[in-house]
C-alpha cells in the first residue's frame, strides 16, 4: 500500500514540475505524446476510485500478477481507446489544465488508496481481488508510464528504485520466468515489456528466453 502510495506520488511530481514544452514531446508509449501519456493517468487514477469504491461479496478470482493479461505483440499505437486519448488530450489544449486535472483526481486516488482496507475486495474489469492487491498491481503500472515518460526527457527524475524492483518482481510472476541477475530492474522492465530491444549483450545474458519476449502487459 505504502509503496503504491510512494510511486504514484513520484509519477504525478514527476509530470508537475515538466515545462510546458515537454507536453508535446515523444513518449515512450508508441503512438503517445507526453501529453497523451498525461492524459491516460488522468483515466487510470479515475479507474483507481471506481474500483475502490466498488466492493464485491465474491472470492478474489485474481492477485496482484494475474490481474494483468499478457500478450507478446507490442502496441501499434492504433487501438481505438488509444485514438481516443489522443484526442482527449488535445482537447486540453494547454497543458497546464491537463497538469491541474491530474493533480485533482490523481491526489484523490491517492487519498482513496492511503484509507483503503486492504483486504477489502474489490471488483473491476470482471475480476475479484483484494484492494491491498490492486494497488500492488498498479505499482507496476505507475512505475513503466514513470519510464515512459522520461524515455525522451532524461533530465526528469525516474521512478523510485524501490517501486523499480518490486516491478520487475511482478512482470517476472507474470512472464512465469526471471531476467537474468545482470540486467538493472530498469533493463528488465524495458527490455521485457517491449520498451527497448535487448542488446547483443543482453540477448546472450537471456538465452532461450528472449523468444518469448516481449511481455505486453495490459
Amino acid at each position: 500500500m505504502d509503496l503504491f502510495s510512494r510511486s504514484w506520488a513520484a509519477l504525478r511530481a514527476a509530470v508537475a514540475a515538466l515545462p510546458d514544452e515537454d507536453f508535446a514531446r515523444p513518449s515512450g508509449c508508441a503512438g503517445w505524446l507526453v501529453r497523451d501519456l498525461v492524459c491516460h493517468l488522468v483515466v487510470d487514477a479515475q479507474d483507481v476510485l471506481i474500483t475502490l469504491v466498488t466492493p464485491a461479496d465474491a472470492e478474489p478470482t485474481a492477485d496482484a500478477v494475474t490481474y494483468w493479461t499478457v500478450t507478446h505483440e507490442p502496441p501499434s499505437g492504433d487501438d481505438p481507446l488509444d485514438a481516443l486519448i489522443v484526442r482527449l488530450a488535445a482537447a486540453y489544449e494547454e497543458p497546464g489544465l491537463l497538469r491541474f486535472h491530474l493533480d485533482d483526481v490523481g491526489s484523490a486516488a491517492g487519498r482513496a488508496a492511503a484509507l483503503a482496507d486492504p483486504g477489502l475486495r474489490v471488483s473491476t474489469q470482471d475480476k475479484v481481488l483484494t484492494a491491498g492487491d490492486y494497488l500492488t498491481a498498479y505499482v507496476l503500472e505507475w512505475t513503466l508510464h514513470h519510464l515512459d515518460l522520461t524515455a525522451h526527457l532524461p533530465a526528469v527524475q525516474g521512478p523510485p528504485q524501490e517501486g523499480l524492483a518490486r516491478s520487475r518482481a511482478l512482470l517476472e510472476g507474470i512472464a512465469g520466468t526471471a531476467f537474468p541477475t545482470s540486467f538493472s530492474d530498469e533493463d528488465a522492465l524495458l527490455v521485457g515489456t517491449g520498451r527497448r530491444r535487448p542488446t547483443e549483450a543482453e540477448r546472450a545474458a537471456l538465452g532461450e528466453r528472449a523468444e518469448l519476449l516481449p511481455f505486453v502487459i495490459g
